[in-house]
C-alpha cells in the first residue's frame, strides 16, 4: 500500500505538465496535450488572459506567426478567438507531431505547421509585395540570445504590416534594448521570473 500510494502524486504531476487549457473563444475549455521535454513551458494562464484581454478587438482576421511554438497555447488560443490564420514554426520533432495531432483534433483549417528552427525559417524566408502578418508571438528559450537577432530579421525580411503587433516572452532579467527602432511598447508586465511585453511596429522612415 504504500508503494501504490507513493507513485499516485508522481502520475498527477506528469499530467498536469503535459496538457495546456485554451482559456477562450470557440475551443473555451479544450485541454490539449503537448510533449514533456526540457525547456518547454507552456505561457501560464493568467498571462495569456492579460495577453488576450491586450489583443481583444485587434485578433479577430488577424494573421499570426507563432515562433517557438512548444506547446502551441498562443497561436492556437489565437485560433480559437477568431485570428484569421497561425503559422507554427518549432524545430522539435515531438512538438512539431503533437502540434499537428491537436490542430487536427480541433479540425482548424486555417494553421500551417513548420518544422524548422526560428532562425533558419527567417534566413529562408523572401518578402512577399505585402507583408504577412499582423501579430507575432514569441516565446523563445530563456538565456540563449534569441531575441535580439529574431526581431532583426523579422523586421529585415518586411514580415510584419504597418502597426502589427509583436508578443515577446522572456526571463525577466533580460533588458531589451537592441529592438528595432520602430517598435513601440503598447503593454508590458511580470509574473514571477517571467516578463511579457506587447510592442506595436510603427512606419519605419
Amino acid at each position: 500500500m504504500p508503494r501504490r500510494n507513493n507513485h499516485r502524486p508522481q502520475k498527477t504531476r506528469v499530467t498536469d505538465t503535459s496538457t495546456v487549457r485554451i482559456i477562450g473563444g470557440e475551443w473555451r475549455g479544450r485541454k490539449l496535450h503537448f510533449p514533456d521535454i526540457e525547456g518547454l513551458r507552456p505561457t501560464p494562464d493568467r498571462v495569456r488572459e492579460t495577453l488576450f484581454n491586450w489583443l481583444q478587438g485587434y485578433l479577430p482576421g488577424a494573421r499570426c506567426l507563432d515562433l517557438f511554438s512548444g506547446s502551441g497555447a498562443l497561436g492556437i488560443e489565437a485560433l480559437s478567438r477568431g485570428a484569421a490564420s497561425v503559422t507554427f514554426v518549432d524545430q522539435a520533432t515531438e512538438v512539431v507531431s503533437q502540434l499537428r495531432s491537436n490542430i487536427n483534433l480541433l479540425k482548424a483549417q486555417n494553421a500551417e505547421i513548420i518544422a524548422a528552427s526560428a532562425l533558419d525559417w527567417l534566413d529562408r524566408c523572401q518578402p512577399d509585395q505585402e507583408p504577412r502578418y499582423d501579430l507575432v508571438f514569441m516565446d523563445p528559450p530563456f538565456h540563449k540570445g534569441l531575441v535580439a537577432p529574431i526581431c532583426e530579421m523579422l523586421e529585415r525580411r518586411s514580415l510584419l504590416r504597418e502597426e502589427a503587433m509583436i508578443y515577446i516572452e522572456t526571463e525577466k532579467s533580460l533588458t531589451l534594448d537592441t529592438l528595432p527602432a520602430n517598435w513601440v511598447i503598447h503593454r508590458e508586465k511580470a509574473a514571477g521570473q517571467v516578463a511579457y511585453r506587447l510592442f506595436v511596429r510603427q512606419p519605419s522612415e
